[in-house]
Parts: C-alpha cells; sequence; structure tokens
C-alpha cells in the first residue's frame, strides 16, 4: 500500500508467527550429543555429526519425532503417513554444514489450528505446518550487540539440537492477540511434556507483518490470498518472548502505519528485533523461498509413522482439565483459569484438593501461595517438593488451629522465605488461635477503652467497627479470626 494519506482506519495489520521450540530431549535430533548445555564450556557438547565433518551422517533421534507427533495431536493437524527432510542451503558462521536440515514440502504436522482468547473473544488461529529441524549454533557478539560487537565468537554447543518450527497462517489481527497465541501455546506444549519454558533460548520467534487496505478484510478478519500476496511483508526476528513479541509487534507496525501515511512504500526485508532499545533494525532484504535452494536430504530415508502414530498417547490438555475443574470442583472460570496456567500448578492443587474441601484448597493455592510465589519470582516447582507442608498449613486453618490472616501473612511467607516448618513457625511466633472466652475479654476491654468509637458506631459511622476489630486484633496479637470479632462486637455493640 503507497497510498499518500492513509489514516489509521484506512489500514489493516496483518501478522503471522514462525515461533521455533526447543524439543526436550535428552540427546540431539541426529547425533547422541546431550542438549544438556546450561553452563557448559564453549564448544563442548559437539561431535562429528553436529559439527558436519565430512563423512559423518545423520541418525534421527525417535523422541523428537514422538514430540512432534504430540503436537500434532494436539493442535487437530494431519500428521501425514510419510514425510521426508530437506537441505536448506545458506552460509551463516553457525551453520557448519554450510545447510540445515529440515523439513520443506512434507511436514511432519500439516492443517492444524489453536484456539485463543483475547479481549474476552475467542479466535481459531490456523496452524499451516509444524516441522522438525536442527538448531544452528549460536553467535557470541563481544564488546556490543549484533551492530557494535568488536569480535563475534561461534558456540556449536547449540548446533543440531531438536526444533519445532510451527508456521502459523496469518490470521493474527494485532500484536495483543500475538502474544495471546504464543502464551496459549506454551501452555499447551508443556502440558505435553515436550517443552521446558526454563530452559534458555527455548522459545524463539519470528514474526511477518504486513499492512492491507482495510476494506480488503472480510467477516471474521478474512483477506485474500491475492491481497497477503501484493503486500510487502516485514519480518522480525530474534524475539524471545511473549512480551518481547507483543512489543517489537507494536513496534514494527507504528513504523509501517508512520511510513505509508507519509507515502512511502514499506521495503521488504527481514529487521532484528533490538530488545535493550525496543527498536526493529534493519539486517538484509527479505530471502525468498528459491533463495535457499533447497534439496532432498540424501542420508536421512524417509519417515513413516502411520504404524506408530495411533500408539502415541497425549495427556490431557489445559483446556479440557479447565473444563474439568470447573465441573468437578465447582470452580468459577478465573480459578479455574489460575490453577491450569501450567500443568506443574494443576498438579499441586489436585494434590491438595484430594486432602481438604476444593474451596479451601483453590483459594489457598491459587491465591496466597501463587500470590506469595508471584511476589518472589518463584515458580510452584520451587515448592512441588514441600507439598505435605502446604497441606499441613492448610490443615491449620481448615482445623482452625491458626487465623487465615496469620497462617498467610507470618507463617506462609516465613515458610517461603526461609523454608521453615509450619509448625515450628507457628510455635515460635505464639500463633496459635485464641480460646473464645479470650476473645470475649478482648471485646469488652475494647469496647470500655474507646467510647468515643462506640459513640460513633452507634451514630452510623462504618468505619468504627474496623477501628475496634483492629482493637480487639492487637489485644489478641492477632490470633483470633477477624470474623469472629466483628461478629462478636457487633452483637456486643447493639445490647
Amino acid at each position: 500500500m503507497s497510498a499518500q494519506a492513509a489514516t489509521q482506519e484506512d489500514l489493516a495489520v496483518v501478522i503471522g508467527l514462525e515461533v521455533h521450540v526447543q524439543l526436550e530431549t535428552d540427546t540431539k535430533i541426529f547425533c547422541g550429543c546431550s542438549t544438556d548445555t546450561a553452563g557448559a564450556e564453549p564448544n563442548t557438547h559437539t561431535c562429528p555429526v553436529c559439527l558436519g565433518l565430512p563423512g559423518a551422517l545423520p541418525v534421527l533421534n525417535e523422541a523428537a519425532v514422538e514430540s512432534a507427533v504430540k503436537l500434532g495431536k494436539a493442535i487437530d493437524a494431519e500428521v501425514p503417513e510419510r514425510t521426508r527432510f530437506h537441505r536448506k542451503n545458506y552460509f551463516y558462521p553457525d551453520l557448519p554444514k554450510g545447510f540445515q536440515i529440515t523439513q520443506y514440502d512434507a511436514p511432519i504436522c500439516q492443517d492444524g489450528s489453536l484456539e485463543i482468547s483475547h479481549e474476552g473473544e475467542k479466535r481459531t488461529i490456523g496452524i499451516e505446518r509444524a516441522h522438525l529441524e536442527e538448531d544452528p549454533g549460536s553467535l557470541q557478539h563481544v564488546g556490543g550487540s549484533i551492530d557494535t560487537a568488536d569480535d563475534v565468537l561461534v558456540d556449536y554447543n547449540r548446533a543440531g539440537v531438536p526444533l519445532m518450527e510451527i508456521v502459523t497462517e496469518p490470521d493474527f489481527r494485532g500484536p495483543g492477540e500475538g502474544r495471546a497465541f504464543l502464551a496459549k501455546l506454551e501452555e499447551v506444549l508443556e502440558y505435553l511434556g515436550i517443552y521446558d519454558s526454563q530452559r534458555d533460548g527455548s522459545l524463539r520467534i519470528d514474526a511477518n507483518i504486513s499492512m492491507v487496505d482495510a476494506e480488503e478484510v472480510g467477516p471474521g478478519g478474512a483477506i485474500d490470498d491475492r491481497v497477503l500476496a501484493d503486500a510487502n511483508r516485514t519480518e522480525v526476528k530474534n524475539i524471545s518472548s511473549h512480551k518481547g513479541a507483543e512489543k517489537a509487534l507494536a513496534y514494527e507496525v507504528t513504523r509501517q502505519r508512520n511510513a505509508i501515511q507519509r507515502g512511502r512504500e514499506v521495503e521488504q526485508e527481514t529487521r532484528h528485533w533490538d530488545e535493550s532499545r525496543g527498536i526493529t533494525v534493519s539486517m538484509r532484504s527479505k530471502e525468498e523461498e528459491k533463495d535457499y535452494r533447497y534439496f532432498r536430504e540424501a542420508d536421512l530415508p524417509p519417515l513413516e509413522v502411520s504404524d506408530w502414530k495411533e500408539s502415541i498417547p497425549i495427556p490431557e490438555l489445559p483446556d479440557a482439565r479447565r473444563d474439568r475443574f470447573q465441573a468437578e470442583y465447582g470452580l468459577g472460570e478465573e480459578a479455574a483459569d489460575k490453577l491450569t496456567s501450567t500443568k506443574q500448578v494443576a498438579d499441586f492443587f489436585e494434590d491438595v484438593a484430594e486432602r481438604f474441601d476444593p474451596d479451601l484448597a483453590a483459594t489457598w493455592v491459587a491465591d496466597d501461595l501463587l500470590g506469595e510465589l508471584n511476589y518472589r519470582d518463584m515458580a510452584v516447582t520451587d515448592v512441588a517438593d514441600r507439598l505435605d507442608e502446604f497441606a499441613r498449613l492448610v490443615e491449620m486453618v481448615a482445623e482452625e488451629e491458626i487465623t487465615e490472616k496469620n497462617a498467610r501473612e507470618v507463617v506462609l511467607r516465613t515458610m517461603l522465605d526461609e523454608g521453615a516448618d509450619p509448625d515450628d513457625v507457628r510455635e515460635a511466633e505464639g500463633l496459635g488461635k485464641t480460646s473464645g472466652d479470650e476473645v470475649a475479654r478482648a471485646v469488652e476491654a475494647a469496647i470500655e477503652e474507646n467510647p468515643d468509637a462506640v459513640d460513633d458506631y452507634h451514630a452510623g459511622d462504618g468505619g468504627a467497627i474496623n477501628f475496634l476489630v483492629g482493637q480487639v486484633m492487637q489485644k489478641t496479637g492477632g490470633s483470633a479470626d477477624p470474623a469472629d470479632v466483628n461478629k462478636l462486637l457487633r452483637e456486643r455493640l447493639e445490647t
């Protein structure tokens, strides 16, 4: 589009994503080198195969294929009877062979979809394909960023790590939808057990952004292929997070809108997302498929999974588990969303719910525990081995051995900060729940010592009761139940 005076309303955003996911396997996709390279010295997890030395032959990793089939089932994709590998040729320092083994015209997953929810609306995003490939090595820029570094070093530890490249249809109409899709996709991958979000570099995103005439957008955001073919497309590479994707897309959309509104043509090019500066930087003109000169990989036979794919099971997926939590435990939609946000959270909740009332378990896991973990930048995996201690804390509340306030604000926080046992914290802090007689005496004392607050209460001042509750809680060392204190005060004041 090159209209001289295009306005915001004249333009529609078209976005497609290419998501590279590192599969959670013990060894690389075509050799036996370990994928556990965290903290390893550069170039220590390599062999003749992943270094591309002459005469070294690849052998396909069965676990990587199984992971791909699981994803295909999860996104309702077609998994063909036969697929094959190709060589994608390009020259770059992190590609030791001079080509990348990937899948071109026969990917292992085809024509899938994933439903997302964004701003209260549900949309189905088409997934054109998902294919297996090997990861290149990694470049380390010394003394600056990609465009200012003094030197560039190459580490081949990552070369040959198994990847799934997931290519969506150009179905996104804004950056927020892109972020929602990535969050949902990561959720599904973790539930399948084929991906670890904590592994550095495990998710990398490339985005294709175009601007088209808004009048060309049909119902539900549909756009004719002809319109898409005529639109110049910018590819943004090296995005590494949901948040980063939304920022990169928002920047690029704004950049393209401004260019078009000033009468300039949007160049078809590849741009780099510079996260530190929050901008995209031009890298090179956009390559076409013909530039890669795809050839069939002669050292790998065609891949046939027809006799195997039906026997590969997949676990209960996030949406199904969310629905079950609402039906089985009577949870609301918000609580069910929180408790299925990751498989680890869902598993933790169900372990607690087996021991206590599900409503109580949901409150303590979804609100109290997750809230405190988020504040500390921790995950439920950090306390998974302390399930019994957390269950004991919930038991204290259920059995009225301690007030909810003290359980949350003293015991839980001390457990997380110091690794303490809940019973030890309660004993050390003297947090046993105050008896009814002690609370009654504290109520009488608070009323007698604060006649002005009593008068304010009878005059209709709603804040007076809160002041008196605070006085009782102070006298009982916070060990009384605020709800019980409030009720007892009102009864006493009314008489």
